[in-house]
């Protein structure tokens, strides 16, 4: 194979393995918001920093690797590691955490209702 080819496929790796960067980067930031509520001006700011790292990290990599020439299956290939890494992971963790949670919400209120009710004098159910 060429050097050419090998060097287009290697950027096209680096590409996919960057979408996928990227997505850790915005679940640990959705992980945040998940314990942590907080009002919309928050979230926007949030989002506001995040994009604007995915378009660092993604200049960067057409910077370094392809000496800032634009190439649209660059681009394609961090929005392919971005989704698939949303479908195949970051949906299957987030479903399990959001299980996790209402079963600590659940077993949390039912101690507060014990508590209380054992504060009051009643017998416990």
């Amino acid at each position: 194979m060429s050097a050419y080819i090998v060097a287009e496929a290697q950027l096209a790796l680096h590409s996919f393995l960057l979408g996928i960067i990227l997505m850790i980067s915005y679940d640990l930031l959705r992980l945040f918001r998940f314990f942590v509520p907080h009002g919309n001006l928050w979230t926007g700011l949030e989002d506001f920093a995040y994009w604007s790292y995915a378009a660092v990290m993604t200049f960067s990599l057409l910077f370094w690797e392809n000496n800032g020439i634009l190439r649209g299956y660059v681009i394609a290939c961090v929005f392919a590691g971005m989704f698939l890494y949303d479908r195949i992971v970051s949906r299957s963790a987030f479903g399990l955490l959001k299980n996790v949670r209402g079963w600590i919400r659940i077993r949390t209120r039912n101690w507060k209702i014990r508590r209380e009710s054992r504060k009051n004098g009643n017998k416990p159910q």
